[in-house]
């Protein structure tokens, strides 16, 4: 089991940055990719960003590319979602979520939702205009 437990979602204005925070206990978090999806009201959880288990590689939806930025700290089991430019569009509960390297197969995995198996409780992020 790994718990996450993500922090730093508020109110922003539009064109202002967040950085949310996701701290993970329970097993090495080294052995899992870590992904960020969002839920707006009315609409289902989607993808937002993802790292690999070294932080080599990361993966955006479009809709955030050249915006947010995905990054990890496995020494302190956090990873981080830096959000700038942010739009009202941007507003959303924010997840964590690990995926187990067992389950990996290929770098698209890390964009799907059922390839996860831990997540967060999540974090609110409103964006005013």
């Amino acid at each position: 089991q790994v718990q996450l437990v993500e922090s730093g979602g508020e109110l922003v204005q539009a064109g202002g940055s967040l950085r949310l925070s996701c701290a993970a206990s329970g097993r090495t978090f080294s052995n899992y990719n870590m992904g960020w999806f969002r839920q707006a009201p009315g609409k289902e959880r989607e993808f937002v960003a993802a790292i690999s288990w070294r932080g080599r590689n990361t993966y955006y939806a479009d809709p955030v590319k050249g915006r947010f930025i995905i990054s990890r700290d496995n020494a302190k089991n956090t990873v981080y979602l830096q959000m700038n430019s942010l739009k009202p569009e941007d507003t959303a509960v924010y997840y964590c979520a690990a995926q187990p390297l067992s389950t990996y197969n290929s770098g698209s995995d890390l964009r799907e939702r059922s390839k996860y198996d831990f997540w967060g409780q999540g974090t609110q992020v409103t964006v005013s205009s």
